[in-house]
C-alpha cells in the first residue's frame, strides 16, 4: 500500500509518461499473484482470508445482495483517502458470517448469494441461492498485479451484456468495447469517442449483478476486446477494492448503488421548467432583452444563465461593471418576471487577479508543482494562467464559499461548475500529473477533482443559505456526483459543421440513459449541440426543432450553443418557434409527471430519463432500442434525430400503447413499428393502463400557485387496474429531506360493465395544498358511457366545453360530459383531499 507521496519527492517526466500512457501493463497470459490460501479469520460481517506469503483478501457481506471485495497483496487495507464516492456501508446485513468449509474451498451464504473461495490457488465465485454463476475469477487471473497496476479478470459468457459507466459515448450495451476513466475535456465529442467528462466506475451484467470498482486512478473497463472468454476492470495504481451487487432487475442494482453512494438532492421544482443560454450570455442588457422577448413570445422559460464573462476577474464572483450596470436590480427584476438566474463557475484563480491570486498563493489554497514546491501553473482557455484551486484542502471550503456567496446574496439562484475537469487536463496532458493536492498527487485526485469542487459549493451553499434547495450543474464528476450536483452532457455537436451535427443529437439519447444509469438522475444536454457556427439560423431551424423535441423531455431543460451563436427559439425562424413553444409547453403541462418522478429518483436513483431495459429488463430487444426511452413508467418517447425523417422505427414492449399526441391510437407492443413524424410531432405513448396528470400552460412554473390538474386515464384490461400517485412538496426548501409532502393516489379499474375511479384519501405529511382546485378525469373511452356516479349519486351531464372553461374558477363543480371528438369522458371534481368513488357504466 502506498503512501502519501511527500512534498520533497521528484517525479520525472518519463514517469508521468508512464502513468498516462500504460506502458507499465503487459497483456500476456498473467497468472494470478496471490498464491494459495492459508486460512481465514471472521470478524461480523468481514471475514479475511490469508493468501500467499503475506495477502489478504477481504469479502465483507453488507446485505444479503451485496459484497465489498478488497484485495491487498501486502496484507493491509489501507489507502491514501477514505472513499469519495461511498458513504454508507451499513446496508443492513446483521449478525455473523458463517464460513463453511468444503474440502477444495470455503464457501459463505446469504439468503440471496453463495460466494465459494478456491483454497489452491486462491479464486472467487459468485453463484446466486440456485448455484447459477453469476461472477467468476477467469481462470488463475482473478487479480493480477505487475508493478503499480492491478486488474481483476471475469468469466465472461456468451449472451452476456453489460451497461452503465455513466454518461459514455457510444451504444448504451458496452459489450465488445472498452472505457477509461479519465475526465476530459472534449470538445465537440464524437459518437464514440472515450473518454469523456465524468467518471463513474460502475456497471451492470444482464446476469442481473454489478461492480463498483472504488479506484479513483484511471481504470479501464475491458468488455471482451481482448477475448470472448473475459471481461477485465484494472487500475494502473491504487487498490483492488470493489462491491459486488446483484439483484432481480437493473432498478434494484440501482437501489443498492445509491445506497452504497447517497441518494440524489432534488432540483428546485423551477429546474424542471425551460432554461435559456449561450457563450456570450455575459451582458445585463441580452439577459433582460432574452427575458423580455420570451414573455412577449408566450414561450414558457424559468432559468436563464450567464456564462463565465459575467465576472470582473476569474473566479473573483465580482460582476464586471463594463458589461452589467446594476446586476443586483437585474436579478430582482428578473426575478419579478419569474425568472430565476444561474451563473457559470471556474475552479482557478487567474494570475492577471493580482488580489485574490496573491491571497490564495499565500494561504496554500492552490495544487502545488512537486517539482518546484510552489503553486502549479495551470494554462487556462481564457484568461491566462491560472492556479488551480484545491478544494481536497478543508481550509478552501469557507473560504470559497465566502466568495460565492456574494452573488448569492443579490438574489442568484445557482451555479453551474464547468471545467471541473480540470480542463485542458486529458491524456497528452501529462505534466498536470506533476501537480500536488493536499489530499495527494493528481493522478490518484484528478477524477475526482470535479466533484471535490461540487462538493464545497454545495456544502457552502447549504451552510450560508440554510432551508433552500441548491441548484448546481456540472460537468465533470466522479461516483458519488448525487449527493451535490445535477449533470449535463458537456459540448455536443459537430464543430466542423454543425449542419453536420444529427449523428451528435442521436447519440445524445444513450449517453443521457446511461447518465441515469450511473445515477445522474437530473440530467441535461445542450439543446442545439454547444459546438459549430450557426451562420444561417433557417437552414439550421430542423435540426434545431429536433434538438429541442428530444431536449424538452431531459430532466432538465437547456438550449446553449457557444459564442455569440443564436439558441433562442425564435432565432431559427417561425416555424421553429412556434414548434419550439409547442415542445416547450408540453414539458410545462407534464410538470405534476415528472416531479413525481424527481421525487422517486430521489428515493430510489431510479433516473427519470430510462432505458427502455430498466422498463423491461427480460426482453432482450429493449436493449437494441438506443434510439428510445422512458421518461419514468408510463411514457415512452422517441425523438427523430435523424435528417429530413418522416418516420421513426420504434421498438414497443409487451402490452399495448396508445399514441399520445391523438390518445386514441392503440399499438400492440412486443414488436417495432414505424410510426409517422413529420417535423410537428414528436413519437410518445402512453402504456395502456396508465394514468398522467397535467397541469396547465405557464409561462414560469408555479406561475399560478394553485392550479387544476388534469389526469388522463388510459384504462386497464378486464379486472386490472392503473394508477398513479402525485407527489407535490413546496418545490423550494430542504424540507423533503424531511419527508414533508402530500401525495394523492388516483387509481381506476377497469370491469366488465364499466369503470371504478377511486380518489384516494390525500395523505399530508407536514405539507397542505394552499387553496382549493378542481381534479380533471379525462378517461379515454371507445364509446360514451350511460351513467356516472359519484359515491352512488348521479354527477350531472353538461357540454364538454362547460367543462373545460369551469376547471379553473368553479372549485364547486361535480359534473361530466362526453367528448366525442377526443372519445373521452370529462369528468369534473373539487379536490377536497377525501377518498371519493366514482362509477362509471
Amino acid at each position: 500500500m502506498k503512501k502519501l507521496i511527500s512534498d520533497n519527492r521528484r517525479w520525472t517526466i518519463g514517469m508521468a509518461l508512464l502513468l498516462m500512457t500504460g506502458v507499465l501493463r503487459t497483456y500476456g497470459q498473467q497468472t494470478g499473484s496471490l498464491g494459495d490460501c492459508q486460512g481465514y479469520d471472521v470478524d461480523g460481517n468481514r471475514v479475511v482470508f490469508s493468501v500467499g506469503e503475506q495477502g489478504k483478501v477481504l469479502v465483507q457481506v453488507l446485505h444479503a445482495e451485496v459484497l465489498k471485495i478488497w484485495i491487498a497483496p501486502d496484507g493491509k487495507f489501507e489507502r491514501n483517502n477514505p472513499s469519495f464516492a461511498v458513504v454508507n456501508e451499513d446496508l443492513g446485513f446483521q449478525g455473523e458470517v458463517n464460513v463453511h468449509d468444503a474440502g477444495q474451498q470455503y464457501e459463505i451464504f446469504t439468503d440471496r448469494l453463495r460466494i465459494r473461495v478456491q483454497k489452491s490457488p486462491f479464486g472467487l465465485q459468485v453463484f446466486d441461492k440456485f448455484q447459477k454463476l453469476l461472477f467468476g475469477d477467469y481462470q488463475q487471473r482473478g487479480f493480477v498485479e505487475e508493478g503499480e497496476r492491478v486488474a481483476a479478470y471475469k468469466v465472461l459468457r456468451a449472451d452476456e451484456q453489460f451497461f452503465g459507466l455513466g454518461e459514455k459515448a457510444g451504444p448504451v450495451d458496452r459489450r465488445g468495447r472498452a472505457y477509461k476513466m479519465w475526465n476530459s475535456d472534449k470538445p465537440c465529442y464524437g459518437v464514440d469517442e472515450d473518454p469523456l467528462y465524468k467518471s463513474i466506475p460502475f456497471f451492470m451484467s444482464s446476469y442481473r449483478y454489478g461492480v463498483f470498482f472504488d479506484n479513483t486512478y484511471k481504470t479501464e473497463f475491458k468488455f471482451g476486446t481482448e477475448s470472448p472468454d473475459y471481461f477485465s476492470f484494472e487500475a494502473p495504481d491504487g487498490e483492488m477494492l470493489y462491491y459486488f451487487l446483484w439483484g432481480q432487475d437493473y432498478k434494484q442494482l440501482i437501489g443498492h448503488y445509491t445506497a452504497l453512494t447517497g441518494k440524489p438532492i432534488m432540483p428546485p421544482k423551477w429546474a424542471f421548467g425551460f432554461s435559456q443560454c449561450r457563450g456570450d450570455y455575459t451582458f445585463e442588457h441580452l439577459a433582460r432583452d432574452v427575458a423580455d422577448e420570451f414573455r412577449n413570445r408566450q414561450i414558457p422559460c424559468d432559468i436563464i444563465y450567464q456564462d463565465i464573462g459575467w465576472v470582473e476577474h476569474l473566479q473573483d464572483f465580482n460582476w464586471n461593471p463594463e458589461r452589467y450596470d446594476n446586476p443586483a436590480t437585474m436579478v430582482s427584476d428578473l426575478a419579478g418576471m419569474g425568472y430565476k438566474m444561474i451563473l457559470s463557475q471556474d475552479p482557478i484563480i487567474s494570475q492577471s487577479n493580482v488580489r485574490q491570486w496573491q491571497e490564495a498563493d499565500s494561504l496554500g489554497y492552490f495544487a502545488a508543482d512537486i517539482r518546484t514546491g510552489k503553486t502549479y501553473d495551470m494554462p487556462w482557455p481564457w484568461g491566462g494562467n491560472c492556479g488551480v484551486v484545491d478544494f481536497t484542502n478543508p481550509a478552501v471550503a469557507d473560504w470559497w464559499g465566502a466568495y460565492q456567496q456574494k452573488p448569492l446574496a443579490i438574489g442568484v439562484r445557482g451555479f453551474w461548475t464547468d471545467m471541473g475537469e480540470p480542463a485542458w487536463s486529458n491524456e497528452e496532458e501529462t505534466d498536470r500529473l506533476f501537480m500536488k493536492h493536499h489530499a495527494g498527487m493528481h493522478d490518484e485526485i484528478h477524477n475526482v477533482y470535479g466533484q471535490t469542487w461540487d462538493r464545497v459549493v454545495t456544502e457552502q451553499f447549504n451552510k450560508r443559505n440554510p432551508g433552500k434547495r441548491v441548484f448546481q450543474m456540472t460537468r465533470s464528476a466522479y461516483a458519488g456526483m448525487q449527493r451535490y450536483t445535477f449533470g449535463w452532457s458537456g459540448d455536443a455537436g459537430n464543430g466542423n459543421n454543425v449542419l453536420d451535427g444529427w449523428a451528435h443529437l442521436a447519440n445524445q439519447i444513450p449517453v443521457g440513459v446511461s447518465a441515469g444509469m450511473g445515477l445522474i438522475p437530473f440530467w441535461s444536454c445542450d439543446i442545439s449541440g454547444y459546438c459549430g457556427d450557426i451562420t444561417d439560423p433557417l437552414v439550421m431551424s430542423q435540426l434545431y426543432i429536433r434538438w429541442m423535441q428530444f431536449g424538452v423531455f431531459n430532466p432538465l431543460s437547456r438550449a446553449h450553443h457557444e459564442g455569440s451563436n443564436v439558441s433562442e427559439p425564435w432565432a431559427f425562424g417561425e416555424e421553429a418557434e412556434r414548434l419550439s413553444r409547442e415542445a416547450i409547453e408540453l414539458k410545462y403541462r407534464l410538470f405534476p409527471y415528472n416531479y413525481t418522478y424527481a421525487r422517486k429518483a430521489h428515493d430510489t436513483g431510479v433516473p427519470m430519463m430510462r432505458a427502455t431495459l430498466l422498463e423491461y429488463p427480460n426482453d432482450r430487444e429493449a436493449t437494441k432500442a438506443d434510439g428510445q426511452f422512458f421518461m419514468g413508467e408510463e411514457l415512452l418517447v422517441a425523438p427523430v434525430v435523424e435528417k429530413d425523417a418522416v418516420t421513426k422505427d420504434v421498438y414497443l414492449p409487451e402490452g399495448e400503447w396508445v399514441d399520445y399526441n391523438d390518445k386514441q391510437t392503440v399499438h400492440k407492443g412486443g414488436q417495432w413499428i414505424t410510426v409517422d413524424a413529420p417535423l410537428h410531432v414528436i413519437p410518445l405513448f402512453a402504456k395502456k393502463g396508465s394514468i398522467i396528470p397535467t397541469m396547465p400552460v405557464m409561462q414560469y412554473i408555479h406561475e399560478v400557485p394553485v392550479y387544476p390538474i388534469t389526469w388522463d386515464v388510459f384504462p386497464a384490461r378486464v379486472n386490472q387496474e392503473a394508477t398513479f400517485e402525485l407527489y407535490e412538496d413546496d418545490g423550494e426548501t430542504t424540507d423533503y429531506l424531511e419527508d414533508v409532502y402530500a401525495k394523492t393516489e388516483i387509481s381506476c379499474r377497469t370491469e366488465r360493465d364499466g369503470y371504478l375511479l377511486q380518489i384516494g384519501k390525500r395523505e399530508q405529511q407536514g405539507y397542505r395544498i394552499t387553496g382549493e382546485r378542481n381534479f380533471l378525469f379525462r378517461i379515454h373511452l371507445s364509446e360514451k358511457p350511460k351513467t356516472v356516479l359519484l359515491s352512488s349519486k348521479k354527477i350531472k351531464q353538461v357540454k364538454a366545453a362547460k367543462v373545460n372553461s369551469n376547471l379553473a374558477s368553479a372549485t364547486d363543480a361535480v359534473q361530466w360530459a362526453w367528448d366525442e371528438a377526443a372519445k373521452a369522458i370529462l369528468i369534473c371534481l373539487p379536490d377536497t383531499g377525501e377518498e371519493r368513488m366514482v362509477s362509471i357504466r
